[in-house]
Parts: C-alpha cells; sequence; structure tokens
C-alpha cells in the first residue's frame, strides 16, 4: 500500500478484546481493594543510575553493604518471580517472592500484567546468575494496562500502528526510542554550532496575514476576534531578514512550517526547518558552512565521517560536489556540453525531447527546472551543491551578476532529495518589488504556490538591508539521512494520517 492510499483500521481481534476485558475485571478488584492508580510512590533510583552505581559490585560487596532502592517503571517481562520493568533510562530486573507478601499486597500482586507500571523497594542484589537485581521488599501498581503489549518477539511491526501509536512504539520498540533520542541530538547540536558562531535565537509568527519566504501552498484559518483570515507560515524568511535590517546579523531559528501539499515519504504538511541569515555573507559561505555543519553532526553521532543510508554509503569527508542547474542537465541528461538554453524555443525543444511534462505558458526559467526535477534530481545520490537557479523560481534571491537570468542560489541534494536550500539575499527594494508583483501575476494565472505580495517587507527593505546570506535546512530530513530511515514519518513523533473511520 503506497503512502498516498487510505489506511484501514486496525481492529482489535477476538483474543484480544477477551484480555481487555480480563484487565478490567482485574482493575474492577483493585479499585475494591483501594489500590487503583496512587499518586504517592517516591522513586529514588532510574535503572541507569542503579546499573551505573552498582554494575561494579559482585554478589557479596552488594550484600556487604545492604544497599536499598526505590524503583519504577513498566513490566515489559514476567518469568516466574523475576519481573523486567523498563523506565526512560532502560531496563530492570525485580525478584518478587510472593511468599514476601500478605494481604492486600498479595492479592495486589495476582493482578500484575505485561505493561503494568509499578513502583518497587527492596534490596539491591545479585541473583545466581550474576543478574543485578532488586529483592522487592514491597511494591505498589501504579497504573494498571487495560490494553496487552504487542508481542514481545514480533514487536509491533505494523507500520501504519507504528505511526498511529507511537507510544506503543515507543514502548516495544528500542530502536524507535533510540531514533528519537539521536533526533533530539541533532537539534541540541544544531543550537550549539550556531549559537558557537555567534548567531543568536529567535522566535518568529507561525501566523502571519500574508504567508511568504517560499513558493507553497499555505494553510488558511482564522482569527475570530480580528474577523479575518491568517495563514499557517509556509517558512520565517521573511521576518528573520526584517531582523537583520533591524539590526540582528546573525540569526537562526528552528521552526515549524506549515504547507497545505500532499503527504508522502517526504513531506509532511508540518515540518521542521532551521533557517538562519548571516549578514555580510554570500552563499558560497553557506555552503561551505553547510558542509561543515554535516560533517561535524556525523562526528556526533557517529564519531566518523562515514555513513549509510538505505544501501549506500556517503563519505562527508570529501569536498561536496558543485554543479550549475544547467551544468547538471548536459550531465545527468546525457546532453552534449553546448547544449543551449539561450531562449525559451530552445528550452521546450529540450524538455520535448526528454519527455518532460510541463505547461508551455511557463516562463523558461520554470521549464528549465522541471526538466531538472523530472529528470536530475533523484540521480544526485552523493551529497552536491547545484547552484545557479532560475530568477523565475528564486523571487527572493540575488541575481548572478554575470547572469541576469539566474541567481546566487544553491540546494543541497543527498540521495536524490532536497535537505538544504538557501542564496545570497536579495536586499534590492526595487527588483524586490518586481519579483513579488511577477509572482502576483503567476498566482493570478493559476499557480497556487506562487508568493504574495508583501508591502512591509518591501517597505522593510527600503530601510536598507546590508548583504545578507540565508539557508534552510530540513531538520526531518536531515534526521532521516543520519539514522538512516527510509520515510519522513519514521523520524516524526506523530506524523500526520489520514483518520480512521468507525465504519471502515
Amino acid at each position: 500500500m503506497t503512502e498516498e492510499e487510505s489506511e484501514e483500521k486496525s481492529e482489535p481481534s477476538e483474543d484480544e478484546n477477551k484480555l481487555i476485558a480480563q484487565r478490567r475485571l482485574k482493575l474492577d478488584a483493585i479499585r475494591q481493594l483501594g489500590q487503583a492508580y496512587p499518586n504517592d510512590f517516591n522513586r529514588k533510583n532510574t535503572a541507569a543510575q542503579l546499573v551505573a552505581d552498582f554494575g561494579d559490585k559482585d554478589r557479596d560487596e552488594l550484600a556487604a553493604i545492604s544497599a536499598q532502592t526505590a524503583v519504577a517503571g513498566r513490566i515489559v517481562r514476567m518469568r516466574g518471580p523475576f519481573v523486567v520493568i523498563q523506565d526512560g533510562s532502560g531496563q530492570f530486573q525485580l525478584y518478587l517472592n510472593n511468599k514476601s507478601f500478605a494481604g492486600a499486597e498479595a492479592e495486589l500482586l495476582k493482578t500484575l500484567d505485561l505493561g503494568d507500571i509499578i513502583g518497587a523497594e527492596g534490596e539491591i542484589f545479585r541473583t545466581g546468575k550474576g543478574e543485578l537485581s532488586v529483592r522487592v521488599a514491597s511494591f505498589r501498581l501504579l497504573s494498571k494496562s487495560l490494553r496487552p503489549l504487542p508481542d514481545k518477539y514480533k514487536g509491533l511491526t505494523d507500520t501504519e500502528m507504528r505511526y498511529r501509536q507511537r507510544y506503543v512504539d515507543l514502548i516495544v520498540n528500542e530502536q524507535s526510542r533510540d531514533l528519537f533520542v539521536a533526533r533530539s541530538r541533532i537539534v541540541r547540536f544544531i543550537r550549539q554550532y550556531f549559537e558557537e558562531l555567534g548567531f543568536m535565537e529567535v522566535e518568529t509568527p507561525m501566523m502571519q496575514i500574508i504567508p511568504g519566504g517560499a513558493t507553497a501552498r499555505p494553510f488558511i484559518t482564522h482569527h475570530n476576534a480580528l474577523d479575518q483570515d491568517m495563514y499557517l507560515r509556509v517558512a520565517p524568511e521573511l521576518n528573520l531578514k526584517r531582523l537583520v535590517v533591524g539590526g540582528f546579523e546573525k540569526v537562526f531559528e528552528l521552526n515549524r512550517n506549515f504547507r497545505n501539499e500532499g503527504l508522502s515519504t517526504r513531506h509532511n504538511p508540518e515540518f521542521t526547518m532551521l533557517e538562519f541569515y548571516q549578514a555580510y555573507a554570500r552563499y558560497q559561505d553557506l555552503m561551505d558552512l553547510t558542509e561543515d555543519l554535516f560533517r561535524k553532526i556525523a562526528l556526533e553521532l557517529t564519531g566518523k565521517l562515514q555513513i549509510s543510508y538505505q544501501g549506500s554509503s556517503y563519505d562527508l569527508s570529501r569536498p561536496f560536489t558543485r554543479l550549475t542547474v544547467k551544468d547538471a542537465i548536459r550531465e545527468y541528461c546525457q546532453l552534449d556540453a553546448e547544449a543551449s538554453f539561450a531562449d525559451k524555443e530552445a528550452v521546450l525543444a529540450m524538455a520535448n525531447a526528454l519527455d518532460v511534462h510541463f505547461d508551455e505558458a511557463w516562463p523558461k526559467g520554470k521549464i528549465v527546472m522541471e526538466i531538472f526535477e523530472q529528470k536530475v534530481e533523484a540521480q544526485l545520490d552523493q551529497p552536491t551543491f547545484i547552484t545557479e537557479y532560475p530568477i523565475e523560481v528564486s523571487p527572493l534571491a540575488r541575481c548572478n551578476e554575470t547572469d541576469p537570468e539566474v541567481t546566487d542560489r544553491f540546494e543541497l541534494i543527498i540521495a536524490g532529495r532536497e535537505l538544504a536550500n538557501g542564496f545570497s539575499e536579495l536586499n534590492d527594494p526595487e527588483d524586490q518589488a518586481r519579483r513579488f508583483q511577477a509572482q502576483v501575476a503567476q498566482k493570478e494565472s493559476g499557480d497556487t504556490e506562487a508568493m504574495h505580495y508583501d508591502h512591509d517587507y518591501v517597505t522593510a527593505l527600503e530601510y536598507g538591508m546590508p548583504p545578507t546570506a540565508g539557508e534552510g535546512i530540513g531538520i526531518d530530513r536531515l534526521v532521516m539521512l543520519f539514522t538512516d530511515s527510509p520515510s519522513i514519518k519514521d523520524v516524526l513523533l506523530f506524523p500526520h494520517m489520514r483518520p480512521q473511520h468507525d465504519d471502515e
């Protein structure tokens, strides 16, 4: 089933419904004991802390010190009196001898199931097999799991259910937990990286009167008090550049963006972006910075500059390839080195010869980009900076000084997908006004992704913005690359899914 197809609702099996019913009966008994969902247990140690503090001690040493602890976690394995619990730091074994308990506590012991969350107090010891454990003197059932966990050997293997019920996925799949820990490490490292370079982290509005900063279709919402339609931002770019005008010369934002577009293995309607802007820099400076950032993320996560993604190897120690859009088309479409892009007729002939789908009413530059996107982009496996994008598809980028038909812009493509987009910023207010007007004309001709005219942004430029370079890096795709994840849904804790309907 493809990502675009509707998903079917997964109903509990008859056996599962019976287990749920049995657990509800157990909960009723627990309520009768007055033991349901207590909130007065004080945990002293996590699983990781116990291993760190006592993992190097043998049986005799532990017996001599008679160390006491209080731990809590979810039951993930049960084997006779041995119960393994899992907390946020790892797993730890408990020894619950039913002969040690009486009264309500003994009755409570009979109700325990996989998935229950318990708190336990007792002495740390090693079993006959040498396993570090807690000999439980007393315990509390802190939360009853009414639904059974997936099979301990198969885990949660249904991909759709992993996305829909991420909480279950995180309970039973260590790989999923590790992936999201890696994502957090990447984001934390990025913050540290830019702060050490003198950038200031800022926040800009998610709701905007005019959506701008990217050619994309926005989501529309409504502000009741103002009785005014507003848009969820497609990018923070224009506000960040307003800050550069105001004198903040190096700014970055880790932001949520929203684009009313399709779902796929690399697209989600809301996603995380890093955007940063540096005054008195050019797009070449940002390409160098981006190479350095990717190398340092690799070292932070893996300690080496060689990574693997979906069966391919990438040596980030090597300089990233740099090609212009036109040269990339010539090379990957196996065209003559002198293949012409001089006029629209030549580009139309090229597009037709390559069987590219396009609209003849489009301007030349947009057709050039369709050739690139349909025939070249997917072939760019190793890290490649593509430069000199046509002006028609780069309304916020500075024109190239030697070729006014293209801009000082780049995109970084790895494994056939865009990970970064940056350029020397257009800071000429009159040129920017003309570019906005051209975008409005495209919108009026039916292009739903074309930009609006932002009068206030032009006004900001009229106060003067220094020469500036800016870039956006897709955090979700970045995490996909560094965690070897095939789908964007794998790296989002709560990816967007089509709703399940009761009548399915």
